[in-house]
């Protein structure tokens, strides 16, 4: 499936005879021929976030440990920051960890994090978080993640981390695992950030996931 965007009339079409309605994002049949440039998925999405004037509102989430290697920590920032760049608002548990570390790659793209905290006030959120929301409910905000997010993102992570996956399978949500997150049948294993933003990218745009590592 090939995707073709034509800026000057903010119509993307695949080569299979169908238009995105940014509307409702569901692809419909189209007789006219597609016309414009070859995009990505990422593309398409950055297009979709920054110009189509429909833009996805619902928030992506990140979930993962609060203690995180080197190398998580890393992923996180990065995720946030592809995220930021591509116009997505970010959710998150607003804490320390991977949590911190992805509101950091947001606030550093110029983006939207909101911060869902298990707390009863909003100074228990890390320094970076756009939006804190205090929800005094301790970890049952999980469920309200999972709930509230168009897809998820893992890195790392323990039980908690494990539970939001598995509501968010619940759910129907898309989940796509990073740097070590739990493996959960109906989980998609990424590689790298670049890897996970190009399935968010599909699953924003309801195109087929491509072939993970």
């Amino acid at each position: 499936m090939r995707l073709i965007l034509d800026r000057a009339h903010g119509r993307l079409s695949d080569d299979r005879g169908s238009r995105f309605d940014a509307a409702t994002r569901q692809w419909q049949p189209d007789t006219a021929s597609a016309k414009g440039e070859p995009v990505t998925p990422i593309e398409a999405l950055h297009w979709l976030q920054h110009a189509s004037g429909r833009p996805l509102r619902t928030p992506v989430a990140v979930i993962g440990t609060r203690t995180p290697t080197q190398e998580q920590e890393q992923a996180a920032e990065q995720t946030g920051l592809l995220l930021a760049r591509h116009g997505l608002t970010v959710l998150c548990g607003g804490r320390a960890g991977v949590m911190e570390a992805v509101c950091r790659g947001v606030a550093n793209g110029g983006g939207l994090s909101i911060g869902l905290l298990p707390d009863t006030e909003p100074e228990a959120a890390n320094p970076y978080v756009t939006v804190p929301l205090a929800t005094g409910i301790g970890v049952a905000r999980n469920a309200l993640i999972a709930r509230a997010a168009h897809s998820l993102i893992a890195i790392g992570g323990g039980y908690g981390t494990l539970s939001e996956i598995a509501f968010a399978l619940q759910f129907g949500r898309p989940v796509f695992l990073l740097e070590g997150a739990p493996a959960v049948d109906g989980a998609t294993r990424c590689a790298n950030p670049d890897e996970a933003l190009e399935q968010v990218a599909r699953a924003v745009l309801r195109l087929p996931e491509s072939a993970a590592g």
